[in-house]
């Protein structure tokens, strides 16, 4: 891991601090992912069986989860893991309800009703993954959501274990949100048949869900492709940025450092204090913390390209944090809510030093699916309003069209388009 002081750093040593680790081979990721989802358009199952067999390592025979696997998952999975899951589900689905927009109607002017409806997008896929980890709290964030949005049909694609079966955590997941049709099937490829379809796996107007940097980047791809599908946002390896204070708890920095390293060793973590002497302290903790984690190996990894930064005041950690624009931002600070205004820019924050960032990956309410690599400067996470279409529409009178139609008349004709005053003109029964 990297320390530094802001101070002493020029403008391109700054920069350079605060640049994302780099996808390996970025160049040879895309055009292998290019090959991926040409592939499975031209060959559809036969392409997702051959590709399955070869990053899988599993023969597949069918990709749709019958209901025989459905009953062993829920059979297998212990009652408390269900419980917490349902817990997690409810308030989930307390929070998106709170913050769902709704149709409305009002009179811009006399005899002229304009309005919005919204409409759930008719299908969505969603992307679970399960590589070095299964997540089922990814079917719960994404699942939620979708079903208050209204969709009509849900489509969930999630990686098969070596035994061929889906991860019945994840099954049991997606049944607590009312999804029935998930299917075996991960990487580039799922991403691929979401967009396009195959003989199994229908084609989707919008596709949701991180991955690793092949899944990120078929989902870029085919959103830029003829008829491809909209996506939700950049969601790329994840990351933390942590905020503190001198009276931050090392322990607790070195812990929330960690939950987001242990994710994948592309996965970043930063640390901005004013206490120059935390950082040795957090230091020490992570050494000693990081020996007691299953997953040391892929934490250390990720720990490699970490940033610890000095700054000489948390306003300048603030405008750092702006700059980076963080999937997740913990203020570890004595009066964090105070802070809160100068926040301009984070997939999601966290206040105080009892609000760990692993509450929102699991149980909060709130969502994890947020954008990462400082997409967060204009994306949102996911929301209701994501799994929506809003439809606007307007209603006019005989004596609305005489009051506003002078008003587009002139517009019309500003603009050099005839037609369009015409269509005005001819309702109120006058030739120009």
């Amino acid at each position: 891991m990297k320390t530094a002081n802001w101070s002493e750093l020029d403008d391109a040593a700054r920069a350079a601090i605060l640049r994302r680790p780099l996808q390996a081979v970025q160049v040879e990721i895309d055009e292998a992912v290019a090959r991926i989802i040409a592939q499975v358009r031209a060959d559809g199952d036969s392409a997702l069986r051959a590709l399955t067999r070869r990053y899988d390592g599993v023969e597949l025979a069918a990709f749709l989860v019958e209901e025989e696997e459905f009953s062993a998952a829920e059979a297998r999975v212990p009652e408390t893991l269900k419980a917490a899951m349902i817990e997690a589900r409810d308030r989930l689905q307390a929070w998106h309800r709170a913050g769902m927009a709704s149709d409305f109607e009002i009179d811009t002017a006399t005899g002229v009703r304009c309005g919005r409806v919204l409409r759930g997008i008719g299908r969505v896929g969603l992307y679970v993954p399960a590589g070095s980890a299964p997540l089922p709290s990814t079917a719960l964030m994404l699942g939620v959501p979708a079903r208050l949005a209204g969709c009509a049909d849900v489509v969930l694609c999630t990686p098969p274990r070596s035994d061929g079966g889906a991860d019945p955590v994840v099954l049991v997941a997606a049944r607590l949100c009312g999804i029935r049709r998930v299917y075996k099937c991960g990487g580039a490829q799922a991403i691929a048949a979401m967009a396009f379809g195959s003989e199994s796996i229908p084609a989707c107007d919008k596709i949701f869900g991180p991955g690793n940097a092949f899944v990120t980047l078929a989902k870029q791809q085919v959103s830029t492709m003829s008829g491809g599908p909209a996506i939700d946002m950049p969601a790329g390896p994840s990351e933390v940025l942590v905020i503190a204070d001198a009276g931050a708890p090392p322990a607790h920095v070195a812990a929330d450092l960690l939950s987001q390293a242990e994710h994948g060793p592309d996965s970043q973590v930063m640390l901005l204090t004013d206490a120059p002497a935390l950082i040795a302290s957090v230091q020490g903790e992570l050494a000693t913390q990081l020996a007691t984690l299953p997953r040391a190996e892929i934490a250390r990894q990720a720990l490699e390209h970490a940033r610890l930064i000095v700054v000489d005041a948390l306003a300048t950690a603030f405008d750092i944090s702006n700059r980076y624009a963080p999937e997740h931002l913990i203020l570890a600070l004595r009066t964090p809510r105070d802070w809160l205004p100068q926040v301009l820019a984070a997939g999601s924050v966290f206040l105080g030093d009892y609000a760990p960032e692993s509450l929102g990956d699991y149980c909060s309410g709130t969502n994890h699916v947020l954008p990462t690599n400082g997409a967060a400067r204009a994306y949102s996470g996911v929301s209701v309003a994501s799994f929506q279409t809003s439809i606007s529409f307007q209603e006019v009178s005989r004596l609305g069209l005489a009051t506003i139609g002078p008003c587009a008349i002139t517009l019309a004709r500003a603009e050099g388009l005839e037609a369009h005053a015409q269509a005005v003109l001819r309702r109120l029964g006058e030739q120009a």
